[in-house]
């Protein structure tokens, strides 16, 4: 079905079925009433293609999808089973291809905890910093203090993975903790390079010292232990997950709440010591010795595919294949080299924006772009990209080809990240190596950060790009004024000499004050995001039609409806603001979906002072949703105006 993917991600975002207590819809929304809002993606959902926006009101988690909500609220429906929403983890249906798989698995694992190993990352490199400037000794206990809280989210990472690998692979969560615990439980942990027992495979490439046995087996531990490690504890959870299946099923319900997590950790710990954590370890061993000899082979062909291509990674959501592979080369060796060469695109992406800022004459998109270059400088790039550089697309073209040549740069003085730290300006400390004195070559990373800031704001501005918001923009921060636009059928439209071929003309379907969309109280309407249009502050509770047309949508609550001209123009009139919790209380409909409609014929009433009452306001906006497939929309300058007196005009 064409909207089965969409659904699909919505829900994975929202936080999955299990989180989702009720769903309806209105005209434009998908409105959850979710379990825990802090478990939604919200980010993520704003920025997928399908979705406006997401906005959080009224105790409502509502997800703006605009005209083609009823289609993706069945699909929705349909893929979670929500007709009836329990608390079953069946993970069975159609999940996609094995790498799809893949990449949703790394990120529900990785992407929960990657906050705080960020933050305590920053904690870890400003301590190096500290101690590199001399301001700190490495004896001194504010260093030590400060030291166990950027050091102790990593070295006891088995066990927050423990908790997001049995989250995302549905074993009870305390279980995993407590196999991570197991992994680096100081005296098993101590025991790593102490005295060995025997050696397994002695004279061969998998020499293993055995420095302790279970039951009599030989149990091998890695060198320093299973500590910061992450591939032995989600092979142990992926394990885990099965056996605790398996003991639901054969152990009787009465005795499960204890029996299920004793028999599943007696299994699996014991297991996971002795063939998954040393099998997990080779596995690792390999995979950084892997991109290593990639990385070896050619540092600058690397850093100019990792520094080109990372922002394409992170759009597609691709960029989480990479998140372990670096955090295992920590693990490994003590630093990676791979994410180290992404480190310059932010910089090449605020620098193409910057471009923008200096060279468009589009007022929108001035006003975007402050906002996106300050996060920008801090590492967050979204607003850049998806708002402003990629819609455009050259300056999103300029921002990777920046990104390839600093990824390089990085490359030939074998730049190295020794943490997982902050982003942007932040992320300065992660190359500090808290095993050498000084800054090491820190200064020449923050040159070419710099440079790559100008690189991407000089040649935006010389190569150029198009409008974002097309020619309305423009001409409106040119000082073109559109106030005596004639508006007769089938003439001309005048606006300061401008000629226009007119498409339609909008007739004001209520009668009240104008607002421009921007003061509208809701942000899915006043940001522009439904559509363009302008709103009315209704002084009669009626609705007219604007246009000769078909009602394509009408919510059965009676506050909104949706019309399709003759012309091909879509309209939305959404009276008031939330009006939808009403449930029809102060509205009548008087047509149907699929009614066919003349300028003037009444569509809706509605009761003013009943509805404020209720204490929601009755700002009505009227929006052309497909507005983008025009030249220009002309709207009128008058501020009081009565229904199907002229409103706005819609011209190729």
């Amino acid at each position: 079905m064409a909207y089965e993917e969409l659904a699909k991600e919505i829900l994975d975002n929202v936080g999955g079925k299990e989180n989702v207590n009720s769903l309806t819809h209105c005209i434009t929304r998908l409105r959850f009433k979710l379990k825990d809002e802090e478990k939604a993606n919200t980010e993520h959902l704003k920025k997928m293609d399908g979705v406006v926006t997401v906005m959080k009101s009224g105790g409502q988690y509502q997800v703006v999808i605009g005209n083609h909500v009823p289609d993706v609220y069945a699909q929705v429906v349909k893929e979670g089973n929500l007709g009836n929403v329990t608390d079953s983890n069946d993970d069975t249906g159609e999940k996609g291809n094995p790498f799809d798989q893949f990449i949703d698995l790394v990120s529900g694992i990785f992407q929960p905890v990657l906050g705080v190993l960020a933050a305590t990352g920053m904690i870890k490199g400003f301590n190096a910093l500290f101690l590199a400037l001399g301001w700190l000794t490495n004896t001194s206990g504010t260093y030590q203090v400060l030291n166990a809280t950027g050091d102790a989210l990593f070295y006891f990472f088995p066990i927050f993975l423990g908790y997001t690998a049995s989250k995302k692979l549905n074993l009870a969560p305390f279980i995993g903790m407590a196999i991570g615990g197991a992994l680096v439980y100081p005296d098993i942990a101590g025991l790593s390079g102490g005295e060995t027992l025997y050696t397994l495979f002695e004279g061969s490439v998998f020499a293993s010292p055995v420095v302790l046995e279970f039951l009599g087996i030989p149990v091998i531990l890695p060198q320093g232990g299973y500590g910061s490690t992450v591939i032995p504890i989600i092979l142990g959870v992926l394990f885990a997950s099965k056996v605790e299946k398996f003991m639901k099923k054969v152990i009787p319900d009465v005795v499960k709440l204890f029996l299920v997590p004793f028999l599943t950790l007696l299994v699996v710990v014991p297991l996971t010591f002795i063939v998954i954590g040393p099998v997990a370890n080779i596995a690792a061993n390999l995979i950084g010795a892997a991109t290593l000899g990639i990385y070896n082979f050619s540092p600058v062909i690397a850093g100019l595919l990792i520094g080109g291509f990372w922002q394409v990674l992170v759009i597609f959501g691709l960029h989480w294949g990479l998140v372990p592979v670096a955090i295992n080369n920590l693990s490994v060796y003590g630093f990676d080299p791979i994410l180290a060469l992404s480190f310059i695109a932010s910089f090449a992406q605020t620098g193409a924006i910057i471009g923008v800022l200096l060279k468009t004459k589009e007022t929108k998109v001035k006003t975007l772009a402050i906002p996106a270059i300050i996060s920008g400088f801090f590492g967050v790039t979204e607003p850049a990209i998806y708002g402003i550089s990629l819609p455009l697309r050259k300056p999103f073209i300029i921002s990777c080809i920046g990104g390839a040549l600093g990824g390089a740069a990085l490359a030939l003085i074998d730049t190295r990240g020794y943490i997982i730290g902050g982003l942007g300006v932040f992320g300065y400390t992660n190359f500090l190596n808290p095993e050498v004195a000084g800054v090491g070559n820190l200064y020449i990373i923050i040159a070419i950060s710099l440079i790559a800031v100008v690189f991407g704001a000089v040649v935006t501005y010389l190569v150029g790009f198009g409008t974002l918001f097309g020619d309305e923009e423009v001409a409106t921060d040119q000082g073109i004024e559109t106030k005596n636009a004639t508006t007769t059928e089938g003439a001309i439209v005048q606006a300061n000499g401008e000629s226009y071929v007119e498409k339609e003309v909008i007739e004001s379907p209520v009668s009240g004050s104008i607002l421009p969309l921007s003061e509208v109280k809701d942000e899915a309407f006043s940001s522009g995001a439904m559509g363009r249009g302008i709103a009315i502050e209704p002084t009669e509770g009626k609705v007219v039609s604007p246009v000769k047309g078909k009602v394509t949508a009408l919510f059965p609550t009676g506050h909104a409806i949706g019309i399709t001209s003759d012309e091909g123009v879509e309209l939305l009139i959404h009276v008031g603001m939330d009006t939808v919790q009403l449930d029809g209380a102060g509205f009548t409909a008087y047509v149907e979906n699929g009614d066919d409609v003349e300028v003037g014929q009444t569509l809706i009433e509605f009761d003013i002072e009943s509805i404020k009452e209720a204490g929601y306001p009755v700002t009505t906006p009227v929006l052309i949703t497909n507005a983008d497939n025009y030249l220009d929309l002309l709207t009128t300058d008058e501020k009081l105006i009565a229904s199907s007196d002229y409103l706005m005009t819609v011209v190729i």
